[in-house]
């Protein structure tokens, strides 16, 4: 009996240190949870607290941050004044669920603070079909969420997938994503999202769907994007929902790593 045993054991002892060695050796870029909403780990920041829209501005849709740049400080807050008036309209807190939720109309939801490289975590839910929305970096557009079966949209590319930059000229190879890795519609996706200077990376649901793209100036392709600028959560004719959204700055020394890495 226990000459049988003794193989099993040692069988299984490689299996399970082949196993562990595989693992390691795959990226791991899903975020240690702390096993609460909206409560960031270690080293990041939490952007939604959960209950109310602190933190967060009203951004017109669309609108050059090379524009936003050259107005008068007294013109831009008079704008704000605006805007923060339509996001009390159309962005609310559905504070019994602990989540951000768009009504798909009117201006985007942008963070108050501005910030240059970063690496970011946002978990979103798409509510209905057919819908679309996405994440803006420093005011540009952007990393793409939609239906993989809308129909309306499969010239447009939706069935390759979220998670790419959707709006980046069509010889960039981020404009599609390397994967297909969305949920079904009415389940939860996570993006893991890094900017380091103008280069992107983006992993949905752990799967990595661009790999160190260039962004895009959308608004002026002959210019690129400014160094600094507020992430921003797209509204476009759907309801959409936002929650667990945690940054960390990335600083210079890490940044130039990161590039270096790839030549940049």
């Amino acid at each position: 009996m226990f000459t049988e045993i003794r193989p099993m054991r040692k069988q299984f002892a490689t299996s399970f240190g082949l196993f562990a060695a595989v693992m390691l050796a795959v990226p791991q870029t899903a975020l240690p949870q702390t096993g609460k909403l909206n409560t960031a780990p270690a080293g990041f920041t939490a952007l939604f607290n959960g209950t109310d829209l602190t933190g967060w501005r009203g951004i017109k849709g669309d609108y050059s941050p090379h524009i936003q740049a050259s107005l008068a400080p007294d013109e831009l807050a008079a704008m704000q004044v605006t805007w923060n008036g339509l996001r009390d309209q159309h962005w609310s807190v559905d504070k019994a669920k602990g989540e951000i939720v768009s009504d798909g109309q009117s201006v985007f939801l942008g963070t108050a603070k501005d910030y240059a490289d970063f690496e970011l975590y946002v978990d979103w839910l798409m509510v209905n079909h057919n819908g679309d929305s996405g994440i803006y970096l420093r005011g540009y557009p952007q990393v793409q969420i939609w239906d993989v079966d809308n129909p309306k949209e499969v010239a447009n590319g939706a069935p390759k997938g979220s998670g790419a930059l959707w709006n980046d000229n069509p010889d960039n190879p981020g404009k599609w994503p390397l994967v297909k890795a969305d949920n079904p519609v009415g389940s939860w996706n996570t993006f893991h999202i890094k900017m380091i200077g103008t280069r992107v990376w983006v992993w949905l649901n752990d799967k990595q769907t661009v790999d160190g793209a260039v962004l895009d100036n959308y608004f002026d392709r002959k210019i690129s994007v400014l160094p600094k600028g507020p992430v921003e959560l797209q509204t476009h004719g759907s309801e959409i929902r936002f929650r667990n959204i945690y940054i960390r700055e990335i600083g210079a020394v890490e940044a130039k790593t990161a590039l270096d890495k790839i030549g940049k």
